[in-house]
């Protein structure tokens, strides 16, 4: 009898195309056919997980669903003793800390299979080439030329980048999220580039920006800050093309302290057939699919097989190597049961700030608050 099982992943090309092809091989390597659904980037970012583990098999998710998903015992922990050498080899292969991002009080409970963090984007038809200095955006600013997703979460993924670019990274056990000095830093450099910025900015998030800026006559030429989506490099994929680099940097420092993203697959513990998803989980998170298949798929793979190969860089303008050192020094975002409620009106309380030029400690204080609450 054949096993049947269903995934729900995100409504993109890069998080939906990869499922179907990788699912359509297989079935025909196992005989386990996986029909994928997919929700909207808002959803995913926000839509609980326990919902979606009693109506599907696999799910795609993103780590700071971490602590929350752990005291709901939706989903299974993947870490069998009996394939610790594969695991091991997945663990070892994966860019940045994706892998250690779906670890948590002691077991693992997804596979990276997407790795992404900010970084930068621009038209290489319009720049000769990266933004080096995070102060040369603010004239670009100026000149209606530089933009910056700002709807929710993203508002508060930037202020993460700056804050532990600057040293000083927001706080993952509490009670305080940041020093108010710190976090009066983090917030003049977000007023400052925001200034000039139209305020459409609030009301976009990163597909919405790469879907203006792959236009042939959009006004933007950069976006300092932004989750690097690979489909927009490949040439078709958009009129324009857009290129991808490390963040832009302030003082010199190396490029670390971008908000880590990415996703991982999860098999839900309400699933009927365990160990048939959780070895299809284990197989599309392995080196070998991930840059073959999964890349050829309009993936954005996790696995370094896939980061440093000719054959995946080469249609996506190098997008891998381009963005690997952000990457390899991003942050990762506090990950406790909880969590997610403050990521949401943590966003909020920055953009209100923001919008109506509110006192950066009086801003400050709200967030500390919010977050020792969050506990």
């Amino acid at each position: 009898m054949m096993v049947k099982l269903r995934g729900m992943t995100w409504s993109h090309p890069r998080g939906y195309d990869p499922m179907v092809a990788c699912s359509k091989l297989w079935l025909e390597k196992t005989g386990v056919e996986i029909a994928w659904e997919k929700r909207s980037l808002q959803d995913f970012e926000t839509f609980p997980v326990e919902e979606l583990a009693a109506a599907y098999d696999l799910i795609v998710i993103d780590h700071p669903h971490v602590g929350q998903i752990t005291r709901e015992n939706c989903l299974l922990p993947l870490d069998d003793a009996e394939h610790a050498d594969e695991l091991a080899a997945t663990a070892a292969g994966t860019v940045g800390r994706s892998y250690p991002s779906y670890h948590w009080q002691g077991r693992q409970w997804a596979f990276p299979i997407d790795a992404a963090t900010q970084v930068q984007a621009y038209r290489p038809d319009r720049l000769r080439g990266p933004v080096t200095d995070l102060a040369e955006i603010i004239p670009l600013v100026a000149k209606g030329r530089a933009i910056l997703p700002m709807r929710s979460p993203h508002v508060l993924m930037t202020f993460f980048t700056l804050a532990a670019h600057l040293g000083t990274p927001c706080s993952i056990e509490g009670p305080e999220f940041i020093a108010r000095a710190d976090g009066e830093v983090v917030l003049d450099w977000m007023a400052r580039i925001l200034s000039g910025m139209d305020i459409s900015c609030y009301d976009m998030d990163p597909i919405a920006v790469f879907d203006l800026m792959g236009e042939p006559d959009c006004p933007y030429d950069v976006c300092p800050f932004i989750y690097g989506y690979v489909s927009y490099s490949f040439a078709g994929f958009r009129p324009a093309r857009i290129a991808f680099a490390d963040m832009p940097v302030i003082d010199g420092r190396a490029p670390n302290g971008s908000a880590l993203g990415g996703t991982g697959i999860a098999v839900s513990a309400a699933t009927r057939a365990p160990e048939e998803a959780k070895a299809f989980a284990r197989w599309i998170a392995g080196g070998p699919v991930q840059a073959g298949a999964y890349a050829e798929s309009n993936g954005q793979p996790g696995h370094s097989h896939a980061w440093v190969s000719d054959a995946v860089n080469a249609p996506a303008l190098d997008f891998y190597r381009n963005t690997r050192a952000t990457l390899e020094g991003a942050y990762v975002r506090p990950r406790h049961d909880g969590y997610m409620a403050f990521q949401s009106e943590a966003s909020d309380i920055i953009t209100h700030g923001l919008r109506t030029a509110e006192r950066h400690t009086v801003l400050i204080d709200k967030l500390n608050r919010r977050f020792a609450q969050s506990f």
